[in-house]
């Protein structure tokens, strides 16, 4: 894996323009600009616009035919429609509000359904992570962090590929349909991405310049959130607060127009037929009182420490699924489908999809569906309980089930969490003002008038609690306000939201996604971080480097270069005594290089290579990137020399240019430079190394891995881990060992049990122990170095 050069793309494109510019002029002066020329210069002009139309146009599509895949799959699982076995209960029974004849039970026997019900989430789940195992390893999960190292420059083959956009376009409905405590708002972001870099790769401006392709998906992201939450302007800012690190005026433009198509087209659409983007999409027209801010307040407290809880336990989740569990993806998906739907189901809260009990938790009481009793007073303790139940187990199962081997993200169900408990404490504080209707508390309450709407209890708790998982404060109220529109609840929302960031600050910097960066091992400058470190890049920098001299070097040795794997590019100087800096050479240009002048002729090992013009020109830039235009390296012969021959004589009298690759400007410092500086450097103008030079001499160089070891260094040592600590680690190590050793009896007892009950016929204890010789070698976790090189690359040097 490697970073993208943004200095070099930036180049690029700037030399694209020029010999625009100057076709242009040359057209001008001979009189043939004639109408073709305008409309193709207006194409060139407009590709921009109309690649994001396209790639908007689809993202609404999708989003669409996954929304209504998506209830079917969920309420197929209880039962099914009589007239028409496609439609989901909503769609069958159209205008009723609880139920219908048309809509039957599987059968007429709870028990019975219970079990259809678990034999469906498994059937789900299973199939859902056996299609990410067998054919993108890279669709499981949410793909949020590893979108935001992408954008920030950090090139990962396949995670984008068509294939990823397919699997995880099928396997979410199915993922979701289980029952599994994970939800698609996440994963929407992934496939808007994917569907952003397929697309754009169609078109020779993006496919050719990286760092413009990472505008296309800046833009993508917000679209991706916009169709999650039919919240256009709340996908912009989640994409400018969360997703990207470089956001100029012109992407937030086309990210607007993206999240406005891709919104567009999702409401002609008309998923739900409801006029509505999201299911749970609501208005609410009573006003809330001041006395209320207290609960408030403590809803947002909630989801401060509801997204530390989380982040804390879901990481050790993370290790031990990573350590154990690697083998068995297929095995966990389903086992936890399984276990979910079986304790899920007795609670009404949590039988249903999690949209569709938000939908019925918003809800204010007049006018609407009554589900479970929720407005009826007497069964008011009872619809307590089960929502603190469901609270709860909602967040247990989210802390073990997301980061399995399914399409899965944590928006939803971190909102269904909140939801949950806000409608809590809503009805809990309507049955205060009910048992004292004349309280001082409660004087500002007019009478014969509902004082208290628990749905917009729930409302906030669903905003604290993903303001605390992904610790985002500002699209996180303008996705709220666009879900309600609801200019009244602007004020609760900013409190609820605010209390939430100061108290999830208290226990750390960072949402769920940066933790999972963090986890991961993934080389990303987290922009929201200020460091002090008081040292010059000197003490960062590496110092034991491998440079090219101008001259002298045999084709021979520049491939042995090459075949190292361990070197992403070569500085260039005059000679190795003096260490007069040149240039530089990516590892990938000079590859290139070699292979296409290898296709084009045949030279001796011993054919000298020259890294600078014999000459060199002031009057001319050199362009420091692989030239847009095919350009082989020029072969240069002496007086005599055959170009054929293979003798020694003629391989010495013949050298290749190689300067038309080398970068001569390379972003430079001074050693004293602070690092803080140098690490601006890396954030604000993206280049893939920086060069450390003393008056003109080859000091060293810096990557942004070595700012981050530097970093983790000092971090480490400014908060050492204490004895009690260490302790804390090495029990829960032995924990961990003491639990996977207790769920391998476990699965040997009942491996057993079945074998004997089956008289031998089914045994699996032979499959699992197939399972772990075989492993699941497919299965990425995005730190591998060596990846399949079929899969689709961002960058494209060709």
């Amino acid at each position: 894996m490697n970073w993208l050069d943004w200095v070099q793309d930036a180049a690029r494109e700037q030399l694209r323009r020029k010999a625009r510019r100057k076709r242009q002029a040359g057209r001008f002066d001979n009189g043939r600009y004639d109408w073709r020329h305008r409309i193709q210069e207006s194409y060139d002009a407009a590709q921009g616009w109309i690649v994001v139309t396209i790639i908007g146009a689809a993202i609404g599509l999708n989003a669409a035919f996954l929304n209504i895949i998506t209830e079917w799959l969920a309420d197929i699982k209880l039962g099914h429609c009589k007239t028409a076995f496609y439609l989901n209960e909503d769609f069958c029974c159209w205008g009723e509000d609880n139920g219908c004849e048309d809509w039957h039970r599987w059968t007429g026997l709870g028990p019975v359904n219970y079990v259809i019900y678990i034999l469906f989430a498994i059937a789900f789940a299973c199939t859902s992570a056996t299609l990410v195992k067998s054919y993108a390893p890279y669709a499981a999960g949410s793909g949020i962090s590893e979108i935001k190292c992408i954008i920030a420059g950090f090139v990962m083959k396949g995670f984008l590929g068509f294939w990823t956009l397919v699997i995880k376009s099928v396997a979410l409905p199915l993922a979701i349909g289980s029952g599994l405590s994970v939800g698609k708002e996440g994963p929407s972001v992934h496939y808007a991405v994917c569907t952003g870099n397929v697309i754009s790769r169609l078109f020779a401006k993006y496919r050719s310049n990286a760092s413009k392709t990472r505008e296309i998906l800046s833009a993508c992201a917000a679209a991706g959130v916009a169709v999650a939450f039919g919240s256009p302007i709340g996908g912009v800012l989640f994409s400018l607060e969360e997703m990207s690190s470089y956001f100029p005026l012109k992407t937030m433009w086309r990210s607007y127009f993206c999240a406005l198509v891709a919104t567009a087209v999702l409401a002609a659409m008309n998923p739900f037929r409801t006029g509505q983007l999201v299911m749970f999409q609501v208005k609410y027209d009573r006003s809330w009182h001041f006395f209320e801010v207290v609960f408030f307040i403590m809803i947002g407290i909630f989801g401060g420490l509801y997204g530390a809880f989380v982040m804390k336990w879901n990481l050790r989740v993370q290790a031990f699924r990573k350590k154990y569990l690697t083998d068995y993806a297929i095995l966990e998906a389903t086992l936890l489908a399984a276990a979910t739907a079986i304790i899920c189901y007795p609670n009404a809260f949590l039988r249903i999809d999690m949209t569709e009990s938000m939908e019925i938790l918003f809800l204010e009481c007049e006018g609407a569906e009554d589900y479970h009793g929720l407005c009826e007073p007497e069964r008011r303790l009872g619809n307590i309980i089960s929502l603190l139940l469901a609270t709860v187990i909602r967040m247990f199962f989210v802390i073990i089930s997301y980061g399995c081997k399914v399409p899965a993200g944590i928006f939803v169900p971190s909102m269904a969490i909140g939801a949950s408990f806000g409608r809590t404490v809503g009805i809990i504080v309507q049955a205060m003002h009910e048992a004292n209707p004349q309280s001082v508390f409660f004087s500002a309450c007019q009478p014969d008038v509902p004082c208290i709407t628990p749905g917009t209890y729930a409302f906030l708790g669903a905003a604290a609690a993903l303001s605390g998982i992904m610790h985002i404060t500002i699209s996180v109220v303008v996705i709220m306000f666009e879900l309600t529109g609801a200019l009244t609840y602007i004020l609760p929302t900013m409190i609820v939201v605010g209390v939430t960031k100061a108290v999830s600050e208290l226990f750390g910097k960072g949402g769920i996604a940066d933790r999972m960066i963090w986890f991961s091992g993934f080389p990303f400058l987290d922009n929201k971080e200020d460091h002090n470190f008081g040292v010059p890049v000197s003490q960062v920098m590496i110092t034991d480097l491998v440079s090219i001299p101008t001259t002298g070097m045999t084709l021979k040795v520049v491939e042995q270069l090459l075949s190292k794997d361990s070197y992403q590019g070569f500085p260039i100087v005059e000679d190795e005594n003096t260490k007069t800096l040149v240039g530089y050479i990516g590892r990938t240009e000079l590859r290139y290089a070699v292979d296409r002048l290898k296709r084009e002729r045949t030279l001796s090992p011993l054919t000298r290579c020259t890294f600078a013009p014999s000459v060199y020109d002031t009057t001319t830039t050199t362009t420091p990137t692989t030239p847009t235009t095919a350009r082989t390296p020029v072969v240069r012969e002496s007086a005599g020399g055959s170009s054929s021959g293979m003798d020694y004589a003629s391989a010495a009298s013949t050298s290749v240019d190689f300067s038309p690759y080398v970068d001569t400007t390379p972003v430079t410092v001074h050693p004293r430079l602070p690092l803080e500086t140098v690490m601006e450097l890396f954030r604000k103008i993206g280049p893939r190394v920086i060069l450390i030079e003393y008056h003109g001499r080859l000091a060293g160089l810096v990557t942004v891995k070595d700012c981050l070891k530097y970093q983790f260094k000092v971090e480490a040592a400014e908060n050492p881990r204490s004895s009690e600590e260490r302790r804390e680690g090495e029990n829960g190590a032995r924990s961990e060992e003491r639990l996977w050793e207790f769920m391998m009896r476990a699965a040997g007892w009942v491996s057993d049990k079945v074998s004997s009950a089956s008289g031998g016929r089914i045994r699996l204890r032979d499959s699992l122990e197939q399972t772990r010789r075989v492993g699941c070698g497919q299965i990425l976790d995005g730190t591998e170095e060596d990846l399949d090189e079929e899969g689709v690359e961002l960058e494209s040097r060709g």
